[in-house]
């Protein structure tokens, strides 16, 4: 999701911590009735810095890792300001606490959208900037010096004569002092952390096995469960062999769920519950999605994309533009149903008690899973406790609850701890997907081959009305948009409205990218037919567009340069380009492919410039872009979800298959490096992967591909 980060000016608290150390906060005055409904939430002070006697400094992290590298740029934004090294700072992940831990952008206590850098950039860099001004006045008032002419170094104060102090030193004497109203933040030149490329602090712990993940955890006197789910969105249990399950060795417990829509067998170990659940025989009841096929979901949508939508964009008439145009174009594009599928399966590990409840997991929503363990539970939200954990893999999927309130269907049935895992199949096939989206875009073409006017129509579900109904206003999906309602390009005429349809048997949610992810690859490929139709070359023709763009305009040329567009290839090879400004970040990328004969897809080389703001750690942003784009390139060539009957096809790796080593192209990112505001990174590369390979794939075939994913037989005989 991406939004602009709030102009707000941040009011600075302080005060002592328990055990006579320094904890600093932020707290920003109105920002809860910007970000969510009236009387939703009220905001309190964040605590981000923890500092004790020992001169021990703690990141209190309002984001959670799952592989984006927020550990290591958030430490560095607060080591900048603190004038300390990564290597002195602790990291720990918040709990959930809305009123002090809330993202300002997304208006919850929740990681995704590529934003947390965006949130943070200042109120992490104010909170350390605060605690090293009282810090020095502590120092400076303890030898009688004015403390404009002390200094810091890796957290030691020096003052003009040769003495120092550690930060441990005059920890207790800063917090008894007044928080200053105003602090001044380094201006760039003076970074010596942010802007370098620093090593990802948790690496080790990941390499030698240390790292600690929701499916690691294990309790004392825990049991391990495994549960199924209805096949079709609705069904019931019809019925279940719970004898034969209890009596395999080592099954404890066989439960379904209050709704019956769910049943787990819980063991002395994983392989007891899952040897167990096989043997129930499961039966179920579809009810009335049993009919339901991606066909019917299709035809659905292609009836309701004929329809007049909420508007999301009108300047000046567009229709009228294309109706008197030299050249018309029209088409019609369709992105499928994904699955997040991470690497490490669902999993939460419950221990229900009359009193209270612990909870163990990786999620990107803390508050929000709390909430759903206490209304299973029937227990107030302050007596669940929240140990939130590294996440191997999520990509939007952890930003749902599904999952913790099932395990906490199951578990309070039993007096014990549960670790409930759910196996590949049943993640993939429960799956909260990413929406099925059917778009309609024309356009026209002056007789000089100018781009006068177009006009997009997206069909689709609406996942902000269900996931943030506050952001769901007068029918329109703001994320549902992205990318297509504002473009980089100069044109005069352009009309965008969307239409709300709602899959039956589907529940959708958040992915890698979502509203700019889909948007981009009808937005531009749909620039490169409209080149085609004007006879000029696809980055001369964006050119042409992007006259009081210079940013869009720098990485097009960078990546052009880089690329070698327009030198020659052999037949059977192209290059795709797209271009792209999305989660407040500039990207292009080009991409040069090798279709064969049969039609096999080759991605040999892939060239990106991008332009993200103020780089905090360049590591980390040529990671995310190369991480991203391989994940992009795999889908768009071989995923999608279909159905049968109301139940999922696909069931893992071999029939939803991800990109291979072997086919993972050679990846070069050029970064542009200017000192505006920071933009996000870990979704730019997996929007621009399907349209970049679409535009290239015409280029070597002259065939070009609307629906995706590309491998889906649509290049058999090329």
């Amino acid at each position: 999701m991406g939004y602009d980060m709030p102009s707000r000016r941040f009011v600075l608290k302080a005060g002592a911590a328990a055990g006579g150390g320094l904890l600093l906060g932020l707290h920003l005055p109105s920002l809860a009735r910007a970000t969510a409904a009236p009387g939703a939430m009220d905001l309190a002070p964040n605590a981000f810095v923890r500092i004790d006697t020992h001169g021990t400094i703690t990141l209190i992290l309002p984001h959670t890792e799952f592989g984006q590298g927020i550990y290591t740029s958030s430490a560095m934004l607060m080591g900048e300001e603190l004038d300390v090294g990564l290597d002195q700072i602790a990291v720990e992940t918040a709990p959930p606490d809305i009123k002090h831990y809330i993202d300002p952008i997304l208006g919850d206590e929740a990681t995704g959208g590529s934003v947390s850098t965006r949130a943070d950039w200042v109120r992490l860099r104010e909170a350390a900037a605060v605690a090293r001004t009282l810090m020095v006045a502590a120092a400076a008032k303890r030898w009688n010096v004015d403390p404009a002419t002390c200094r810091v170094e890796r957290g030691v104060i020096h003052d003009a004569t040769g003495r120092s102090l550690a930060y441990g030193d005059v920890v207790s004497d800063a917090a008894q002092l007044p928080v200053p109203a105003n602090v001044k933040l380094k201006d760039p030149s003076q970074f010596k952390l942010i802007g370098t490329s620093a090593k990802r602090i948790d690496t080790p712990s990941k390499v030698n096995g240390t790292a600690i993940y929701g499916i690691d955890i294990i309790v004392p006197n825990m049991r391990f469960g495994t549960v199924a789910i209805t096949p079709v969105k609705g069904g019931k249990l019809a019925s279940m062999d719970e004898a034969a399950a209890r009596h395999v060795p080592g099954v404890q417990d066989v439960i379904r769920n209050d709704e019956g829509d769910a049943v787990a067998v819980i063991g002395d170990h994983m392989w007891a519950a899952k040897q167990g659940l096989e043997a129930l025989n499961l039966k179920w009841d579809a009810g009335e999605n049993g009919d339901v096929t991606l066909e019917t979901i299709i035809s659905t949508m292609d009836r309701a994309s004929h329809n007049k939508g909420v508007v999301a964009k009108k300047e000046g008439d567009a229709a009228a533009a294309i109706r008197g145009a030299a050249t018309q174009l029209s088409a019609i594009y369709q992105s499928p149903f994904l699955s997040h599928s991470p690497m490490e399966p669902l999993n939460c590990t419950l221990h229900i008690k009359p009193d209270s409840a612990e909870i163990w997991l990786g999620t990107q929503v803390p508050v929000r899973a709390q909430k759903a363990v206490a209304k299973v539970a029937g227990l107030p939200q302050d007596k669940v406790t929240v140990h939130n954990q590294l996440m191997g893999g999520a990509f939007g999927r952890r930003l749902d609850i599904d999952s913790v309130e099932v395990a906490a269907s199951i578990a309070k049935h039993v007096s014990y701890p549960v670790k409930l895992v759910w196996t590949r199949e049943e993640d993939l096939r429960h799956d909260y997907y990413r929406p099925y989206y059917y778009d309609r875009v024309a356009a026209g073409l002056d007789a000089d081959g100018k781009l006068v006017g177009r006009t997009h129509r997206v069909t689709g579900p609406s996942i902000l009305a269900r996931w943030a109904p506050p952001a769901f206003k007068n029918g329109l999906d703001d994320d549902a948009v992205l990318c297509a309602a504002e473009t980089p390009y100069e044109i005069p005429n352009e009309y965008v409205d969307y239409v709300r349809d709602e899959p039956r048997a589907m529940n959708t949610s958040w992915w890698r990218g979502v509203g700019p992810t889909h948007n981009l690859f009808v937005v531009e490929s749909f620039i490169d037919e409209l080149a085609h139709a004007a006879k000029q070359d696809p980055v001369e023709f964006r050119r042409g567009m992007l006259k009081t763009n210079p940013r869009a305009l720098a990485v097009l040329n960078l990546a052009a340069e880089k690329s070698d567009w327009g030198s020659p290839l052999p037949r059977g090879t192209g290059r795709g380009v797209e271009l792209q400004f999305a989660f407040g970040s500039y990207l292009c990328c080009v991409l040069e492919v090798e279709v064969t004969p049969p039609g096999e897809i080759s991605v040999r080389r892939a060239v990106v410039a991008i332009d993200c703001g103020m780089t905090v750690n360049p590591d980390t942003v040529q990671a995310q872009i190369q991480g991203g784009l391989i994940l992009g390139l795999g889908t768009a060539m071989y995923n999608e979800i279909t159905l049968t009957g109301g139940a999922i096809d696909q069931s893992n790796f071999h029939d939803y298959r991800a990109m291979r080593i072997n086919e993972a192209p050679k990846i070069e990112v050029y970064q542009i490096r200017n000192s505006e505001k920071p933009g996000g990174i870990g979704e730019t590369g997996t929007a621009a992967a399907a349209p970049a390979l679409g535009n290239a794939i015409f280029a070597a075939t002259g065939k070009r591909l609307r629906r995706l994913p590309f491998g889906r037989g649509q290049l058999s005989g090329t």
